[in-house]
């Protein structure tokens, strides 16, 4: 894991820090499946890039009507890794730079890494609250309970505040988190059984 991101450092001024990174065998796997169920539910079968999100993201009005992650952005797990272990947020140009840079790490992990490490990390890195990062460091914060014992509603309810956690607050439970969670839990149920994601997570139910 990194020691510290660009994100990570650039929040810790304003909201604190708090994160604790854990192994894999010490993230729930409902942790692990809430996370593919809401954000890319083709993770196990792309290579890094969901061309067929991004084309729908980027001509809505033709495709109101086609599947798109429950988070409604067309990024990658892998690609969100990649943004949040080695580069920077903001706008402007140089969110065209990041962009350009963000395809050739997402290229460089999926070669690399692997799924399981990418969603390792992605679990580990990501911001789930003000200043909070990680699944471990949201688990206690939330649930006072290390991320290894969350149970499916709670681990689909700190997943639900994704991609603004900051906005989508998981306790006080938002409006936003309240009607997305039960979403992500029929989308789990409805994946679990797909033998690309078992491979991935492990059958530790």
């Amino acid at each position: 894991m990194p020691p510290i991101t660009l994100t990570q450092i650039s929040n810790a001024f304003s909201y604190g820090l708090k994160r604790d990174y854990v192994s894999w065998n010490n993230i729930s796997y409902n942790a692990k499946l809430a996370a593919i169920a809401s954000e890319d539910q083709s993770f196990p079968d792309h290579n890094g890039f969901d061309w067929d999100a991004i084309q729908k993201s980027l001509h809505p009005k033709k495709n109101k009507k086609s599947r798109i992650p429950l988070g409604g952005a067309a990024s990658t797990i892998s690609q969100q890794t990649a943004k949040n272990v080695f580069l920077w947020q903001g706008s402007g140009f140089t969110k065209y730079l990041r962009k350009g840079l963000e395809f050739y790490f997402t290229f460089l992990i999926e070669k690399i890494w692997g799924k399981q490490r990418i969603l390792d990390v992605y679990l580990n890195t990501i911001e789930m609250g003000p200043g909070i990062f990680g699944i471990e460091a949201a688990a206690q914060q939330y649930f006072h309970k290390p991320a290894k014992n969350l149970s499916r509603a709670e681990a689909a309810m700190i997943i639900a505040c994704l991609p603004n956690p900051k906005k989508f607050t998981v306790v006080p439970i938002s409006g936003r988190v309240a009607w997305r969670y039960p979403q992500i839990l029929q989308q789990m149920r409805n994946i679990e059984d797909d033998e690309d994601i078992q491979k991935i997570i492990g059958n530790n139910r």
